[in-house]
């Protein structure tokens, strides 16, 4: 899995996010970051992670499991798969509605 392809998956699910009135940073550590802004409508991917309202820390893997409804993000939280830095709120909002 290549971040091209992640990207590709983040981008088919920004619909998913509208309504999200939020700045969510997914952090991948070494192999780099998405941040999608729900601000915009409809949500856009961009590179200003400093406006960030949330971050969450993952690997790419899991972020592809995530995307694919293939992770229950409580369970992930629980067993440290997903780390969450900033608002709790906006990652259960950006879960909830990426389970749909």
């Amino acid at each position: 899995m290549s971040l091209d392809s992640l990207e590709g998956a983040i981008r088919a699910r920004l619909p998913d996010l509208a309504g999200l009135n939020y700045v969510v940073q997914f952090d991948l550590g070494d192999d780099g970051a998405f941040t999608v802004d729900g601000n915009a409508m409809p949500p856009v991917l961009t590179e200003d992670a400093d406006a960030a309202d949330c971050t969450i820390r993952l690997s790419p893997e899991n972020l592809q499991k995530l995307i694919d409804g293939e992770l229950n993000p409580t369970l992930a939280y629980t067993l440290g798969k997903l780390k969450i830095s900033g608002s709790m709120g906006v990652a259960l909002k950006v879960a909830s509605m990426l389970e749909d």
